[in-house]
């Protein structure tokens, strides 16, 4: 087994279009440009507003595996850092990742890692294991985006209770979650069962 393959451990994208650097080189931006582009689609909400980068995150982690996942939302959180308009409302800046939504963005590395990782392990192939992978990682961004929330609340000397952030955090969110959820897993397995149909290789039991 190679170094490489060792690192990127083969997931839909490589069964597609051939595992190799170079390809998991081009995952890795283009997962991060996904991300970048979804941001831009918002639904203004104080104190986090709503965007499609989560879908993007779930896409990009259940398709490139753990290893390219997170370095696709680190490039992703560095470009941003960097003052790149990558950010929702093609914002950019230290400060948005030392902002109330700060915390989610650190989340996507978390999330997208943790359904990479869980896709590894194929559960990006059928719908409801796609599904229960996506609500995982979808768990892990929300918990550190409140993290982050509660730590930029602190540092504008706002007073709050877990439920008050809860209630800005997570629960205006959560519908859109859902519908996120389903349409990651829609996407992923329906493109594993047409690439089973034309690859037996991919069939191989573990």
């Amino acid at each position: 087994m190679s170094i490489a393959t060792r690192l990127f451990k083969p997931t839909i994208v490589d069964l597609i279009f051939g595992p190799n650097w170079a390809a998991s080189v081009i995952y890795v931006v283009a997962g991060a440009g996904l991300t970048a582009l979804a941001a831009q689609f918002v639904i203004p909400l104080y104190p986090v507003p709503i965007t499609g980068q989560t879908l993007a995150v779930m896409i990009v982690g259940l398709s490139l595996g753990a290893t390219r996942a997170a370095l696709a939302m680190v490039l992703y959180a560095v470009l941003g850092a960097l003052g790149l308009p990558v950010f929702s409302d093609a914002g950019g800046g230290l400060d948005v990742l030392t902002g109330t939504g700060g915390g989610y963005i650190i989340g996507y590395i978390v999330g997208a890692w943790l359904m990479g990782a869980l896709a590894e392990r194929r559960w990006d192939r059928t719908f409801w294991k796609t599904t229960a992978a996506a609500t995982l990682g979808t768990a892990a961004i929300y918990a550190m985006g409140l993290l982050g929330l509660a730590r930029a609340l602190t540092g504008l000397g706002r007073e709050y209770t877990v439920l008050d952030l809860f209630d800005v955090g997570i629960t205006p969110f959560l519908v859109g979650a859902a519908i996120k959820v389903i349409l990651a897993a829609t996407v992923l397995s329906y493109a594993w069962r047409k690439a089973l149909q034309h690859d037996d290789r991919a069939a191989e039991p573990n």
